[in-house]
């Protein structure tokens, strides 16, 4: 090959990728800006991994390593320059003619294979980024000179199908860019990457935590955009997360979690990891003071921003956050993540569930220390976010344990603070083995409900359940360190005689069994078309009946919600359980026994079974009768 111009082809399926490159791959045009930077920043840190090793024999300057932006608006020209490694006019043809190349993997494996750790900031594993300047760019202009050789070289295309390349004398040491703009297109309102708050705007949304100074060139300040001449850094070369914690304040934490959050509250924790081992990665989350406004929006933000060697990828990772954590905000900074072609969507391996899986435990260890620390703090905490987590029940299997010992729930035993199933468990009574618990739309709709009586009689502590997503979880979560979760408005219970209960009690219940013997089935024929079965029950005191669920049934508030969000549900049939000591039972029973043709007594019968099922906050199935026969039956009681 020799010094002169040549003019080559792109091959044919090069020529193909291109195009994808240009219209399709990547969805944002400002993606560009941050490929090339990522590209000059490869070369900074090429250039120092060499020189470290060659020293002088690469007869290039490392004592200011930076790369520079600078616009030139008569010739609506951008340039990206570096002072890094460069390249050679062999290197230009097989990195920049041959697209899918890249001189940085093959870099990476030379360290790799050298166990050399001193470079961790290098990107570009795909060689397709310098493409995606030809979204903006009509043509785009190279030069460039690699340390340790005397000629340099020029490269230039337009992107269609052919390039031009020749070697040129006198260039420094680095790669320069140049983009000949496309002309601005008032319908496609391309933006104007001419102006520095345009570039400013990019440069810190993408590339702030490059570790080399971004500097922005302006040499003409004769335009409102253009601000003053000199020149300025661009971004901060700081990032939080790379940082040991004892190097950074509270205060510093406070300002970049607003900044990512745009929450004005400071966050109520700080979670600062660094990962090594076979994936390595660093993460800076937070649990927000209060939960945002969309955090059961279905169009809520989900997910932590995720960079990779410090620039950033994409907003709202949710791959690497699960759902029910969507609440945590923070920055994870991957080594090696694998990417799709245009960097701007995860492929899902065992790098991604590996990384998700350590956050996972980190954020739920973290608020279980808040727990055991803080308990004000972190009943202010469940509060916000204890719905959200109660999701991962569901979601989360393999954490479910985790997510169990942190649950927070209201009971019977403290009206003004809510219990763990961990206290609740370390307070159970001697002869208890069950966690008994009870739903509800609200604190006072479960408290009267006439299931409690039996548990208040006997002492027992009912945890009380009114977040929606209660009724789901309970039926996924069977039991918590050995115990069952039981709920007290089904099946049978078997609690023992109350306080103060006769000692001849089994004698007693066969003898009340055999007085309903005639009562109960007729009940359940009279009641076919509401309840499956009318029995005596162990759980009432006060209260004349109560409607029970079999173990497998839905309850009855949950029958309730799937009914209000329209969901078709097929009528479920529930038990009748009669108190046998209340006096308009035992009134029923001898009415029953005098004249068991008395068609009144249905009558009488259905209002018992209403008047159980209002009870538990359910709906009557025929309201308007309900109230005619309440009111037709009134006036023989005055």
């Amino acid at each position: 090959m020799d010094d002169g111009l040549e003019t080559l082809e792109f091959q044919a399926e090069a020529r193909q990728l291109l195009r994808l490159v240009i219209h399709s791959i990547y969805s944002n045009k400002d993606i560009f800006l941050r490929e090339l930077i990522s590209n000059a920043s490869d070369a900074l840190d090429k250039l120092r991994v060499e020189s470290l090793t060659a020293g002088a024999d690469l007869g290039a300057d490392t004592s200011d390593l930076h790369i520079a932006l600078e616009t030139d608006r008569a010739s609506r020209t951008l340039t990206v320059r570096d002072n890094g490694i460069g390249m050679t006019r062999d290197e230009v043809v097989d990195l920049i003619g041959t697209i899918a190349r890249s001189g940085t993997a093959d870099l990476l494996q030379k360290i790799k294979e050298a166990g050399d750790s001193a470079v961790q900031g290098l990107i570009g594993q795909f060689g397709v980024g310098f493409y995606s300047a030809f979204m903006v760019a009509e043509r785009v202009t190279l030069h460039t000179r690699r340390a340790g050789t005397e000629a340099g070289t020029r490269w230039e295309s337009d992107g269609e199908g052919t390039y031009e390349i020749q070697t040129v004398d006198g260039l420094p040491v680095g790669t320069s860019v140049t983009l000949h703009l496309k002309p601005y297109d008032g319908e496609e309102a391309q933006a104007d990457y001419l102006a520095e708050w345009k570039i400013r705007e990019i440069v810190k949304q993408y590339s702030d935590f490059v570790r080399w100074p971004i500097r922005m060139v302006n040499r003409r300040p004769d335009g409102a955009d253009d601000g003053p001449a000199g020149t300025r850094t661009l971004n901060s070369m700081k990032a939080l997360w790379a940082r040991p914690r004892s190097e950074v304040t509270d205060a510093e934490y406070a300002a970049f979690y607003q900044r990512i959050s745009r929450d004005p509250l400071a966050p109520a924790e700080t979670i600062h990891m660094r990962a090594e081992g076979k994936f390595e990665f660093e993460a800076l989350l937070f649990v927000p003071s209060q939960a945002p406004l969309d955090l059961f929006s279905r169009e809520g933000k989900r997910g932590v921003q995720l960079y990779v060697k410090s620039v950033f990828i994409m907003d709202d990772c949710a791959a690497l956050m699960p759902n029910y954590l969507r609440f945590v905000k923070g920055v994870v900074d991957a080594h090696d993540l694998s990417l799709t072609i245009s960097r701007e969507s995860l492929q899902h391996d065992l790098q991604i569930h590996s990384v998700r899986r350590r956050l996972v435990k980190k954020v739920l260890g973290s608020l279980k220390g808040v727990q055991e620390s803080d308990t004000e703090r972190y009943a202010r905490l469940w509060k916000q976010f204890g719905p959200a987590l109660k999701e991962g029940l569901l979601e989360d299997p393999d954490n479910a344990g985790q997510l169990m010992e942190l649950l927070s729930a209201e009971s019977t035993h403290d009206k003004e603070r809510t219990t763990t199933l961990r206290a609740y468990t370390d307070r159970m009574k001697e002869d208890q083995n069950a966690i008994y618990y009870l739903t509800g739309e609200s604190r006072a709709n479960v408290e009267n409900s006439p299931h409690m009586e039996a548990f208040a009689a006997r002492g027992y502590e009912v945890l009380i359940l009114t977040d929606p997503i209660d009724e789901i979880w309970v039926a996924q979560v069977p039991e918590f360190a050995g115990h069952p979760l039981r709920s007290i408005a089904k099946g049978q219970l078997d609690l023992g005689e109350a306080p103060g209960g006769d000692a001849n009690a089994t004698a007693e219940t066969a003898e009340r069994d055999r007085e309903f013997a005639a009562l109960l089935p007729w009940l359940t024929a009279a009641l076919a078309d509401h309840v499956k079965q009318v029995r005596l029950s162990s759980r009432l005191t006060s209260a004349a009946a109560c409607i029970v669920g079999d173990t497998s049934d839905i309850s009855a508030h949950l029958e309730k919600m799937y009914r209000a969000m329209g969901q078709p549900l097929t009528s479920v049939k529930r038990i009748l359980e009669l108190n046998p000591a209340h006096p308009l039972i035992t009134a029923l029973r001898a009415a029953h026994e005098k004249n068991p043709d008395d068609t009144g007594l249905k009558e009488i019968a259905e209002l018992v079974h209403g008047s159980a099922v209002l009870a538990e906050g359910g709906i009557l199935p025929d309201p308007a009768r309900f109230s005619r026969l309440l009111t037709d039956r009134l006036p023989g009681t005055l």
